[in-house]
């Protein structure tokens, strides 16, 4: 027996597909399904494709590329900007928790900066040091920490020792966690973005005097803050032909 759809409205047409048997039916439909979805796609693809042939088009890609390249240019020479710039942006404006070099008053004397709060609460400073993976260099702090008053003056030490048998050049950077505390992080004598000259196999002790500005203590949004971490970083100097100092770079 063949098996036919019944509608509500009455019996199908005998030519009609709907009364062919099902299986003919549903051969019929899924080829129907396979060129319409192949037409659907072929026009979509055609409508997508016509625009990026336009003048305007391609005079938008053309400006799209231009501006890629600018910027891409405009990172590398950034990239080469020269150290003594770097060091001098970061240690005036505490940008990118870098410790600013001190906080002077007109006169240029930091005495009346170097005042303890005596009625603050101890800031605990803590100490870590890292060298980039091409410098053979041991370089760890001897302290794990200090505990200093807001305006009190402390002394750090680090020690470097060179690993490999040659003499090599090492230039340090360093930075404050957490990045707010870098405004009120003053070093007064550090050994950062200076070229340290190791012998092979010399070892050597490097200072780090510094204070935290009193201003601190009064600085609403310093209140949650006890710990500072203090952070250097020794990667291998590098020239260029005429003996300048390159960008620092691991």
């Amino acid at each position: 027996m063949i098996s036919r759809i019944m509608f509500p409205w009455g019996r199908c047409s005998p030519k009609s597909i709907l009364c062919r048997p099902l299986s003919v039916q549903r051969g019929f439909f899924t080829a129907e399904t396979r060129h319409f979805s192949r037409n659907v796609f072929q026009h979509e693809q055609h409508a997508s494709a016509a625009p990026f042939n336009t003048p305007q088009s391609q005079h938008r890609n053309a400006s799209t590329m231009y501006y890629t390249i600018s910027v891409i240019l405009g990172t590398v020479a950034l990239a080469y900007g020269s150290v003594p710039l770097y060091k001098m942006i970061c240690t005036q404006t505490g940008w990118g928790g870098q410790p600013i070099l001190t906080h002077r008053t007109g006169d240029g004397d930091t005495a009346s900066r170097v005042t303890p709060v005596t009625d603050s609460r101890r800031l605990r400073i803590t100490f870590n040091g890292s060298v980039s993976d091409v410098l053979p260099w041991k370089f760890t702090p001897q302290q794990r920490e200090v505990r200093v008053l807001p305006g009190e003056t402390a002394l750090a030490f680090y020690t470097a020792t060179n690993k490999s048998p040659h003499d090599i050049i090492g230039i340090a950077t360093y930075s404050v966690t957490p990045g707010q505390v870098a405004p009120y992080f003053s070093k007064i004598q550090c050994f950062c973005f200076e070229e340290q000259k190791l012998n092979a196999g010399e070892s050597v002790d490097m200072p780090v005097f510094f204070y935290i500005d009193p201003d601190f203590a009064t600085d609403p949004t310093m209140k949650g803050i006890d710990t500072i971490t203090l952070s250097y970083t020794f990667f291998k100097a590098k020239y260029d032909d005429n003996g300048v100092l390159k960008p620092i770079a691991s």
